[in-house]
């Protein structure tokens, strides 16, 4: 089980657990933070997008290209920063357990 700390979009904060070996978003999505998912972890929507809270984004694989594509196109919907990230490509881990997101304006 992984713990997550989300920062909801009105800025209200909330602790949740999730499956190891789930994508993010998924539990994200279940735990009805309002964050879509649409494609379904494709990466071509961008409805997942989240910030990392920095020391947890160093502690995560690089972006991949279509990762990085992806967040390169909503940029001009929303506010991208460095620890911008598809939480669909983020699987979480035991080790990812009290990893720190804030959920990103919708798309």
């Amino acid at each position: 089980m992984a713990e997550i700390r989300v920062t909801e979009r009105n800025g209200e904060a909330r602790t949740i657990s999730a499956d190891s070996g789930r994508p993010l978003m998924e539990a994200l999505r279940d735990a009805n933070f309002n964050l879509q998912g649409t494609c379904g972890g494709a990466m071509s929507c961008g409805t997942c997008h989240v910030y990392i809270k920095q020391d947890w984004n160093d502690k995560l694989p690089a972006k991949s290209e279509d990762e990085q594509m992806m967040l390169e196109a909503i940029a001009d919907l929303v506010e991208v920063r460095p620890t911008s990230r598809l939480s669909c490509q983020i699987e979480l881990s035991d080790a990812l357990s009290g990893i720190e997101v804030e959920i990103a304006p919708e798309v």
